[in-house]
């Protein structure tokens, strides 16, 4: 099973700031006992560099914003600090929060510290390693935990402005169908016809809650013998949101075969313990008290869409090399099948609508 502290350290590269500004300013704050700290790069993907800080037995997390030129609304620490912040005592286990800092003289840029949590980070979505039963209460958890995110009373806990209420799928699609079409789409015609189709197919329904935008199991940190998280990670997209757009970003893995990327489609989830995805949608809609779920292949559709999109602009940049990622060519491979399947979904929804 792949179990690491969230998510393993040492492998990230060597950091990029002197550590005895930020001690003295640790120290100061009280969150340690003399200026000395030892700081580890978290390995992985994180597009704001995250940090493992230790003076002696306490450990923190450090996540700054990526030095040099930024766009504005890009790496936004300061939100995922915030809602943090807001979610603190409330039913969605988040890390204990300790500070922000706006002073980009002590690490380079503006960083905030938070709780280092123990515990397991599991990237296999089948569980190797579990047994039936543990799988089960993973998924469980899981579910309960996205459920009582998109529960929460924005407003109440403080978060009214932390994104536009109605119309977030709108938005949504405009911006990656306005990015398709500017990077050109040759070679994907299933990419070209979500283009076409789902600005025409929105729901009417919009209800507004506050999503996580990434919500997935390597993004959560469970206990390290039981099926409980103890924090959702990685809140950069996190905003005002339509809920179920949230839940089907998440659901995807159902539909995506496993050898193509996170999926767990096409694995027999009856051994493996793993419910199925209509058995998971009940027990949402137990706990947020929906009474059933409509246009749920729109809202896969649209979400296919969405990730082809961005990975289709992966291989873009890699054809031209400007992409980053070692795999940026593998990875803009996945653009193809996955807005072939997105559109597969849509298709699905449109027959359901002419029913």
């Amino acid at each position: 099973m792949q179990v690491t502290d969230p998510p393993a350290a040492n492998a990230g590269g060597p950091t990029q700031f002197d550590s005895s500004a930020l001690a003295h300013y640790l120290l100061a704050h009280g969150l340690i006992d003399r200026p000395v700290l030892s700081v580890e790069r978290f390995a992985g993907g994180q597009s704001n560099p995250t940090y493992r800080i230790a003076c002696g037995p306490r450990q923190y997390v450090l996540r700054t914003k990526p030095q040099g030129h930024l766009v504005s609304s890009a790496h936004a620490i300061d939100r995922e600090y915030r809602v943090m912040e807001a979610l603190q005592g409330s039913d969605v286990p988040v890390p204990r929060t300790f500070l922000y800092c706006e002073d980009a003289s002590l690490v380079g840029s503006p960083f905030y510290v938070m709780e280092f949590l123990q515990g397991r980070v599991m990237f296999d979505q089948s569980l190797p390693g579990l047994s039936s039963a543990q799988r089960a209460d993973v998924y469980r958890e899981m579910n309960r935990v996205i459920a009582a995110l998109h529960r929460v009373d924005y407003r109440a806990a403080g978060l009214g402005d932390y994104g536009k209420t109605g119309g977030y799928i709108a938005r949504q699609v405009r911006r990656w169908t306005n990015q398709c079409r500017e990077t050109g789409m040759d070679g994907n015609p299933a990419l070209a016809a979500l283009v076409d189709w789902l600005p025409h197919h929105i729901p009417e329904d919009d209800p507004t809650s506050l999503v996580h935008g990434d919500y997935r199991l390597d993004n959560l940190v469970f206990h390290p013998t039981e099926p409980l998280v103890l924090g959702v990670l990685d809140w950069e997209l996190s905003t005002l949101g339509h809920p179920l757009a949230d839940l089907a970003y998440h659901c995807i893995s159902w539909h995506i075969p496993a050898d193509l990327w996170r999926g767990i489609g096409g694995l027999d989830l009856q051994a493996l313990g793993i419910p199925d995805e209509a058995t998971y949608l009940q027990w949402y809609g137990r706990g947020c008290g929906a009474q059933g779920i409509e246009h749920w292949d729109f809202y896969l559709a649209y979400n296919l869409f969405r990730l082809a999109a961005i990975m289709h602009g992966i291989a873009q940049r890699a054809r031209s090399g400007n992409a980053a990622a070692a795999d940026a060519v593998e990875t803009g491979r996945k653009a193809i099948p996955l807005a072939e399947l997105g559109w597969k979904y849509a298709m699905r929804q449109a027959s359901a609508s002419l029913a």
